[in-house]
């Protein structure tokens, strides 16, 4: 089976839940493995936080639309997370706080999207 085959029969079984947590863990793999670069690798740290910063606006955005079925309160606490999100990475970038405080944030989403956590 080709590798494009292999994704659509991937993106077909999976719920929207679980793409989610795939992406918060490709993403979150990606911060880790940025945490451990010198500080002089400024693009390929960069590169894994504007990801980030990425998903984090998408999500914002989307709990930001009236039509989201999410609980008043967790969309507001995403936007919260998104904007505290924001101003931690450029902290980052400016060399002034440490890739620790997102990689805690995206893995505490990971385990409230998991198999078998409670739906909100």
């Amino acid at each position: 089976m080709s590798l494009q085959a292999y994704k659509q029969a991937a993106q077909r079984a999976e719920s929207p839940r679980e793409t989610e947590y795939r992406l918060f863990g490709q993403v979150t793999r990606a911060l880790i493995e940025a945490s451990k670069l010198d500080r002089s690798q400024i693009a390929e740290r960069m590169d894994a936080l504007h990801w980030n910063r990425q998903l984090w606006n998408a999500l914002a955005s989307e709990c930001s639309d009236a039509e989201n079925g999410l609980p008043d309160m967790l969309r507001a606490q995403i936007i919260s997370l998104s904007l505290f999100v924001n101003r931690h990475t450029s902290a980052i970038m400016r060399n002034e706080e440490t890739f620790d405080e997102l990689i805690d944030i995206n893995r505490t989403i990971m385990q409230g999207l998991a198999p078998g956590a409670a739906t909100p």
